[in-house]
C-alpha cells in the first residue's frame, strides 16, 4: 500500500511545456506514471513526449475524465489560479512545484481546498514516490529506483537483511534534497520505502508533517515514519501534538536541522527556506526536539543515526505484537 499515490491514480502536468514541466513529464513516464495530459494556456494541440496539451484542465478533464491528480509547475503568480482551476475541474490532489508562491495565494488555496476536500502538497515541494506505483514530480530524478526501494516479501527462514525486508518506512521532508538522503539511508540500511515526499519549506505549506502523519496511520504498509524537519515554523511541533494525543501511533523517527545555524549564526539572519522563522520560542530545534521527545518520539542527532533508531523501534514494536 501507500499513501496518496498508486497505480490508479492518473495525472496532468499544469504547466507542461515549460523547462520544468517537460522534465517531470519525461522522467514521470519512465517511471511508469500514467501521465495523459498536459496543459498550458494558447498551446493546445501540441504534445510533449507524446502527451496531448490542452488549454485549460476542463477541456483535459473532458478527454480524460479519470484523471484525479494535478502537478503544477507554473510561474509563482499564476499558481494560485492554476491550483482553483484543477479543484474546479475536480481533483482532489495538487502537487505544487513552483517556488515563490505569495503567502497569502498559499492560503486561499488552502482555504478552498480544505472547503473541497483536496490534497495539496507543497508549494516548493519536489514532489512525492508511491514507490514502484507512481512518483508525481522531480523527486528521484531520472533514477529514483537507484534511490527508494519498494517493499518486498521476505522468504521464509531468512537471516540476511538486504534492502525491502527489514521494514518499510514512510518519509516526510521539508527539504527535496533531504527526501533523497533519507532514501539513500534507508536503502543502504535494508529499509524499503513506501511513500516519500517533500512538503515544501515556506511559511504556509497546504499539507504538514500532521497531515500526512494521518495518512500513514491508516496504511497497513508503513510500519514507521521518518521524517526530515528544520528550524523555524511550528508544524514539528504540531506533530509532536498529534502524537501525544494518540493520533500516530507507530514508530517515529525526526531529524530536526538547524543547531549550526542558531549556535553560529548572527541572531535574525535570514537563513534556509522560507519558512525559517522563529517566534516567541516557538520553531527554534530546541523546541521542536523537546516537543518531539516529550511526546514520545525519538529525535536523532544526525540522518545517520535512524537506521539505528528504527531498528531499536522496530524490535519493539515486533515484541509488543508477539
Amino acid at each position: 500500500m501507500s499513501i496518496l499515490l498508486d497505480n490508479n491514480s492518473v495525472v496532468v502536468i499544469q504547466g507542461i511545456t515549460g523547462k520544468q514541466g517537460t522534465s517531470a513529464c519525461t522522467e514521470m513516464l519512465a517511471y511508469g506514471t500514467r501521465v495523459v495530459a498536459g496543459v498550458t494556456p494558447g498551446k493546445g494541440g501540441q504534445t510533449v513526449d507524446g502527451v496531448g496539451v490542452h488549454d485549460t484542465v476542463a477541456e483535459a478533464m473532458r478527454a480524460y475524465p479519470d484523471m484525479n491528480v494535478s502537478l503544477i509547475c507554473v510561474p509563482p503568480p499564476f499558481v494560485k489560479d492554476a491550483a482553483l482551476e484543477a479543484m474546479a475541474a475536480g481533483l482532489k490532489l495538487i502537487v505544487i512545484l513552483s517556488e515563490g508562491v505569495p503567502a497569502l495565494d498559499t492560503a486561499e488555496m488552502l482555504a478552498h481546498a480544505r472547503l473541497r476536500g483536496v490534497t495539496i502538497i507543497g508549494p516548493s515541494s519536489v514532489g512525492v514516490i508511491s514507490v514502484g506505483k507512481a512518483k508525481v514530480g522531480p523527486i528521484g530524478g531520472p533514477t529514483p529506483d537507484e534511490i527508494f526501494v519498494a517493499a518486498t516479501r521476505r522468504p521464509k527462514n531468512q537471516k540476511l537483511k538486504t534492502a525491502g525486508h527489514a521494514g518499510t518506512i514512510g518519509v516526510i521532508s521539508k527539504s527535496g534534497g533531504m527526501t533523497l538522503e533519507l532514501g539513500l539511508i534507508l536503502k543502504n540500511a535494508g529499509y524499503s520505502v513506501t511513500t516519500a515526499l517533500s512538503i515544501g519549506g515556506d511559511m504556509i505549506v497546504c499539507s504538514d508533517f500532521a497531515d500526512l502523519l494521518r495518512l500513514f496511520e491508516k496504511d497497513r504498509a508503513t510500519d514507521a515514519v521518518v521524517i526530515y524537519g528544520e528550524l523555524g515554523g511550528s508544524y514539528e511541533e504540531q506533530a509532536a501534538v498529534l502524537i501525544k494525543q494518540g493520533g500516530f501511533t507507530k514508530p517515529f523517527v525526526a531529524f530536526i536541522a538547524g543547531t549550526f545555524a542558531e549556535t553560529y549564526l548572527p541572531k535574525g539572519q535570514q537563513l534556509g527556506h522560507a519558512g525559517a522563522i522563529i517566534e516567541g520560542g516557538r520553531g527554534t530545534v530546541e523546541s521542536k526536539v523537546e516537543a518531539l521527545r516529550d511526546a514520545g518520539a525519538t529525535v536523532v542527532d544526525a540522518p545517520y543515526d535512524i537506521p539505528k533508531a528504527l531498528k531499536r523501534l522496530l524490535g519493539v514494536k515486533k515484541k509488543e505484537r508477539a
